[in-house]
């Protein structure tokens, strides 16, 4: 079993969680301090998450919650550009990340069946 933060997806997961950091502290001051408070919280638990599945014994349980938590970020990004709290440039930057992060679950997933 590798180390959590000698993997890809941990190393992928920090990258997301600065942009994420970066972007909501340029947020409105409505938006600072639920939206983009609920968003620098969540990209963190990912990083708990992978913890959390890499020392599993029974993975699966931990790659749902995984999953789960990663779909909720991602709906909070999809609304902060619905709501032009972040550029379409920035949008599509954060995207490509995402992207990578959920073929590396999958991935990560299907290793482990």
């Amino acid at each position: 079993m590798a180390l959590y933060y000698d993997l890809q997806i941990y190393k992928d997961v920090h990258s997301l969680v600065l942009l994420v950091f970066q972007y909501t502290k340029e947020f409105p001051k409505e938006y600072k301090f639920n939206l983009g408070e609920d968003m620098r919280r969540d990209s963190i638990v990912l990083v708990r998450s992978i913890y959390r599945v890499n020392k599993a014994v029974e993975k699966n349980l931990e790659f749902d919650a995984f999953m789960d938590d990663f779909e909720v970020l991602k709906f909070e990004l999809r609304l902060s550009m619905d709501l032009h709290l972040i550029s379409i440039r920035k949008y599509a930057e954060i995207s490509r990340l995402v992207d990578s992060i959920g073929r590396q679950i999958n991935g990560w997933r299907k290793s482990f069946r």
